[in-house]
C-alpha cells in the first residue's frame, strides 16, 4: 500500500507540480481481476494516474501493464537454477500453473514505446504472446542443463498458495483494446469514471495504511478495487458479507 499506491500518488503530483513532460506507471498483469493485496494496490495505483492525469495539467500520465520478466530480480528462472544446483527439486505451484514472459531488453523497450504514444490518462498492455507453462519451463531449463528429469532433478508441486492465480489475464472484464502504431503495444478503451467520493475514500484508505489498521485497509480495498475478492481467512479479518449494513460503500469506480 505505502509503495504501490501512495509512493504512486506523491509522485505523480511531484511530476505534475514541476512540470514533467511524461509518466510512465510500470504496472502488471496481476491488476487484472487481482486475488491479492499485490494486484490490487497495482490496479489501485492505475486508477491513481488516471484521477491525476484527469486534472489540469501539462504532464502525460501513462500506465502500462504486462507480465513476468526472465531473468528479472524474483523471477522464477533464477529461482528454478538456484533450486536445480542445490537441492535439484524444482518447486511449481501447479501442473496447469501458466505466465506471461518477455526479456528485459524487450519489457524496457516496449515501455519506452507506449509512454511515448500516450496522449494521458491511457493504459497500455504490452502483446506477450502466449502464457507459457510453469511446468514445461522447468523441464525446459532441467533439459537445457544437460540433466535428466527423474534422474538428477525432480519437479515438486506445491499447491497455489492462497490470493495466487492458476492463470493470468492482462485485460480487466469490460474492457476493450485497440491497435496502436507499434504492433506489440496495445490501448485498452476504458470507460473509468472515478465517483465524487474516490479521492476521499483513497485517503482513508491511505490513513489507515500508514496508521497499521490491517483490517480496514483489506475492506477498503475490496470496496474501492472493482474485480476484487480478498481472503479474508487469509488475512485474519472477519468479512464484511457476512455482516450486512446499510451503509457499506458500494464498490465501484463509477
Amino acid at each position: 500500500m505505502k509503495t504501490n499506491v501512495l509512493g504512486t500518488r506523491i509522485a505523480a503530483e511531484a511530476a505534475a507540480r514541476f512540470g514533467v513532460e511524461r509518466f510512465i506507471l510500470v504496472s502488471t498483469d496481476k491488476a487484472v481481476r487481482p486475488t491479492n493485496v499485490m494486484g490490487a494496490t497495482k490496479r489501485l495505483a492505475e486508477l491513481v494516474i488516471h484521477n491525476v492525469a484527469s486534472r489540469q495539467g501539462s504532464t502525460v500520465f501513462v500506465a502500462v501493464r504486462f507480465g513476468n520478466v526472465l531473468g528479472s530480480v524474483g523471477s522464477v528462472i533464477p529461482i528454478f537454477r538456484r533450486q536445480l544446483s542445490t537441492t535439484g527439486k524444482l518447486t511449481v505451484t501447479h501442473a496447469e500453473a501458466s505466465r506471461y514472459f518477455m526479456l528485459i531488453a524487450e519489457a524496457a523497450g516496449l515501455i519506452l514505446q507506449a509512454g511515448a504514444m500516450g496522449d494521458g490518462g491511457e493504459v497500455f498492455v504490452l502483446d506477450m504472446g502466449e502464457p507459457v507453462k510453469i511446468v514445461d519451463l522447468a523441464k525446459n531449463l532441467i533439459r537445457l542443463s544437460g540433466k535428466e528429469l527423474g534422474v538428477d532433478a525432480e519437479i515438486v508441486f506445491t499447491g497455489l498458495r492462497p490470493g495466487e492465480k492458476l492463470h493470468e489475464e492482462l485485460i480487466v472484464e469490460g474492457e476493450d483494446v485497440s491497435g496502436t502504431t507499434h504492433p506489440k503495444v496495445m490501448k485498452l478503451i476504458g470507460n473509468e469514471k472515478m465517483s465524487p467520493t474516490w479521492s476521499n475514500r483513497l485517503e482513508e484508505l491511505i490513513v489507515c495504511a500508514i496508521t497499521g489498521e490491517r483490517a480496514s485497509v483489506v475492506e477498503k480495498l475490496d470496496a474501492l478495487v472493482k474485480g476484487y475478492r480478498p481472503d479474508y481467512e487469509f488475512h485474519g479479518v472477519d468479512d464484511p458479507a457476512h455482516v450486512p449494513s446499510p451503509h457499506s460503500p458500494s464498490k465501484s469506480v463509477h
